[in-house]
């Protein structure tokens, strides 16, 4: 398996190969990059999930409940890519309805799953991020 290192400015625009993922977290500018079905499976969300990818390259997003679908503190909001993810299932999508800050692109990081190869952008919403700095974790 190739990774390439992760990236600090989104502004890094090389072009993907034909079976590449880069998936960027917004506001930090984070970018990884990994060849499609070849990550390994961290054990928090499903596979090949932004949770998962996250997890892999080391990036903070916050999943309270283990990546189980059982709370919404890893909500993302889609920017770019949606069509590269996964359907959101009922029991996302019910559990998306107790987000804070809900929007027509908001997904679960453990539900949304990488399925083809693109560009997939996201960002980790204002009070998500709060919670992530006044808990000690990474500053995004």
């Amino acid at each position: 398996m190739s990774q390439v290192e992760l990236k600090s400015s989104p502004a890094e625009t090389k072009e993907l190969g034909p079976n590449t993922v880069r998936l960027t977290f917004l506001p930090s500018g984070q970018s990884v990059e990994f060849e499609a079905g070849e990550l390994p499976y961290q054990d928090h969300g499903k596979p090949q999930s932004i949770l998962d990818v996250a997890i892999n390259f080391g990036i903070h997003l916050e999943h309270a409940c283990g990546g189980n679908c059982a709370c919404t503190t890893c909500h993302v909001v889609v920017k770019k890519g949606g069509e590269l993810l996964s359907e959101c299932t009922e029991e996302e999508a019910d559990r998306l309805d107790t987000a804070a800050d809900l929007q027509l692109n908001s997904r679960l990081g453990c539900q949304a799953m990488i399925e083809k190869p693109g560009e997939v952008v996201v960002e980790i919403p204002k009070w998500n991020r709060n919670y992530i700095c006044e808990g000690g974790g990474s500053t995004l």
